[in-house]
């Protein structure tokens, strides 16, 4: 079975041909094409430019997705597209070409929920079958696991996600936006601890996170004369281990022996240094998507595209939707798994 994949919900616009075999299951991505928006220095995405950008680039995308895996319209089994949650303009163009291509070929078409596609590439890519899961990304900072009643939420941000601040961090000394990368490599430049890390605060409420006093702190102590190097090691330090802990409070109650980690902070090699740590001293199996997957691609909705289209959740062309709002604990549970 053969998915073709699109992705739109915010800088990225992306397409992906993937496989999917049962008995055993297999999955195989043939191909993985994308092209990034990229906000102008010191700016954030701009959900007006970033579809401008998708609606230039959409069909040298998914020419280029079918052509590197050698692959006709004829040969898709059906079209999935990301369905939100996202920016609202985004998702539209995905949406619109995902219908044109699916009324055209006569294909059946699949609304995914974004981040139920990081879930189920991670999952498939690194062998997991029932892990906990923390999603953290521009778009997201959840801490979920699939129940029998469908996905729990088990902690999450009160504000801002953990990308978001560190965007906007970024933003803050002039640069673009994803601006993770960047923070993470001056983070590495600073030897030992920086003295600006007890200055900041630590707010975790229950099992969720909050992350807007740490901006406002973080940014006065650059007001201050503190270095980038220093604010953004200290940033780090604070943000990761709140996640750190919620995400072994949440492994406590729900008693998981595999942990997923995901989306385009999953990248961050130092969160993962103290995730593997936290993992290993509770004897918790430890998954990170692999850094060329965390961000946004069309190999994502096409992975779970694959397991809402065997579950029977295609849609008509003329009823394909797009949400900016879509809660992970508001996506109807599939009754099954691959196969």
């Amino acid at each position: 079975m053969i998915c073709l994949g699109i992705e739109s919900t915010a800088h990225t616009f992306g397409a992906s041909v993937s496989e999917l075999t049962s008995e055993p299951v297999s999955f195989r991505i043939i191909s993985d094409c994308k092209d990034v928006y990229k906000a102008p220095q010191g700016a954030g995405i701009h959900p007006r430019e970033a579809s401008r950008h998708h609606e230039e680039t959409c069909s040298g995308v998914v020419e280029n997705a079918l052509a590197s895996a050698k692959t006709g319209m004829n040969e898709i089994d059906f079209i999935a597209y990301s369905a939100g949650p996202g920016l609202g303009p985004c998702l539209r163009v995905g949406a619109v070409v995902a219908r044109s291509l699916a009324s055209y070929f006569c294909k059946q078409i699949v609304p995914v929920n974004h981040a139920i596609g990081h879930i189920e590439l991670g999952k498939l890519l690194l062998g997991l079958d029932d892990p906990l899961v923390l999603l953290i990304s521009g778009g997201h900072t959840v801490i979920t696991a699939r129940s029998a009643e469908g996905w729990r939420i088990f902690g999450e941000t009160l504000d801002l996600t953990v990308g978001q601040l560190l965007d906007q961090l970024g933003r803050h000394f002039g640069m673009s936006s994803p601006a993770g990368p960047k923070i993470e490599a001056l983070a590495s430049q600073l030897n030992g601890q920086a003295d600006v890390v007890g200055m900041l605060p630590y707010t975790i409420k229950g099992n969720d996170v909050s992350y807007s006093g740490l901006l406002s702190s973080s940014k006065d102590a650059f007001s201050k004369g503190i270095s980038q190097e220093s604010v953004c090691f200290s940033v780090q330090e604070v943000a990761f281990a709140l996640l750190t802990e919620a995400t072994e409070r949440a492994l406590a109650f729900t008693d998981k022996a595999e942990l997923l980690v995901t989306g385009g902070v999953a990248a961050n090699q130092r969160l993962s240094g103290m995730l593997k740590d936290m993992c290993g001293s509770r004897g918790v199996k430890l998954g990170v998507i692999p850094r060329q997957y965390s961000g946004d691609c069309g190999s994502q909705i096409a992975a779970a595209g694959f397991l809402f289209y065997n579950d029977g959740q295609s849609v008509p062309v003329n009823k394909a939707f797009t949400r900016q709002s879509w809660r992970i604990d508001r996506v109807n549970l599939p009754r099954s798994k691959f196969g």
